[in-house]
């Protein structure tokens, strides 16, 4: 996720000229389903109108072809835009494709939090996520997919804190959230120069998200502070020491034998986990003073995609025992 500036612009003028023209208008001034695209087998791009935002977002579906309940998984801090989301980054759509679940993943939302915004921003405009993934979304798919009405929500990195926020937030709506490589903090120096340093990578500023320190919105969306609200909810939470684990050497097909690669996963991505893994600290600490069970995953490892992809294979289980499948 750290090489995150050289392909957004080219992957959403994909996006664009993807969509038919009437795609881009707004259906009778609500939310809405603008069109549905199969992409073979049980996949599908989906693209629904945000009256939130006022824009489009395109969303990946994987769908049973029978009533399921299902699996929000957000992307990372690029929101899916720069190095693909889920399905092109990990086996989410060969793993999922003999499941009884709708696996469905907004793309956009870059540098986020999949949160709303309480001021626009200069560089990423409008962001009402929370709206959109609670309220307008999940009624359209629900009656298109046969939904059950069962959900569950899982992110990795930024987009971890955001799964459990967004639990948080919607109390009852999910029965079970996977927060991956995350940094479940947001109150403290530490945590707040991270979520800066994730912004600052698309030049948005998080005073527009949060506003200033002293901001209530900040107490708001620490899952730390907030974790009592997580009662009942399945949870699995992960997190890697920084130290070289199983996909950080040569060998492993995200490096490819390229030294170069294994050089930057291990100086940034080494670094970034160091710091998820005291967020998370933190997190599992809390849970266990309030007598809530988490599944924990500890690990070697780096900020990598092949952690995540490992993440949804191991919490699956879970998951799918929350949701009754």
């Amino acid at each position: 996720m750290h090489r995150l500036t050289r392909s957004l612009v080219a992957l959403i003028a994909i996006f664009a000229a993807l969509m038919p023209a009437s795609a881009h208008a707004d259906p009778g001034g609500g939310s809405g389903i603008v069109d549905v695209r199969p992409l073979g087998g049980r996949q599908y791009e989906v693209t629904v109108y945000s009256a939130a935002m006022g824009r489009n977002i395109p969303v990946w579906v994987s769908h049973p072809d029978a009533p399921a309940p299902a699996l929000y998984l957000l992307n990372a801090v690029d929101g899916g835009e720069s190095g693909g989301p889920w399905s092109n980054r990990t086996d989410v759509a060969e793993f999922f494709s003999d499941k009884p679940v709708n696996v469905i993943t907004p793309i956009g939302g870059r540098a986020s939090f999949y949160t709303d915004w309480i001021s626009d921003d200069p560089t990423l405009g409008r962001n009402k996520w929370s709206t959109f993934l609670i309220h307008e979304l999940p009624p359209l798919l629900e009656s298109r997919f046969q939904m059950t009405g069962r959900n569950a929500i899982a992110g990795a990195s930024m987009s971890a804190t955001s799964a459990l926020n967004l639990a948080i937030e919607a109390p009852g709506m999910y029965q079970a959230v996977g927060a991956y490589s995350g940094c479940p903090r947001t109150t403290d120096a530490v945590a707040r120069n991270f979520v800066r340093s994730e912004l600052g990578l698309f030049r948005a500023n998080a005073f527009n998200m949060w506003g200033p320190d002293n901001n209530p919105a900040w107490d708001a969306h620490d899952p730390v502070i907030n974790a009592d609200r997580l009662r009942g909810v399945a949870l699995y939470v992960s997190a890697g020491n920084g130290a070289p684990g199983v996909h950080d050497s040569l060998a492993d097909p995200s490096i490819a034998g390229n030294v170069a690669t294994l050089t930057d996963r291990m100086a940034v991505g080494g670094v970034m986990e160091t710091v998820v893994r005291g967020c998370t600290d933190s997190l599992v600490t809390r849970l266990g003073e309030l007598g809530i069970p988490a599944q924990v995953a500890y690990r070697n490892g780096t900020h990598a995609w092949p952690y995540w992809q490992d993440d949804v294979h191991d919490s699956w289980p879970l998951i799918a025992d929350a949701l009754g499948v």
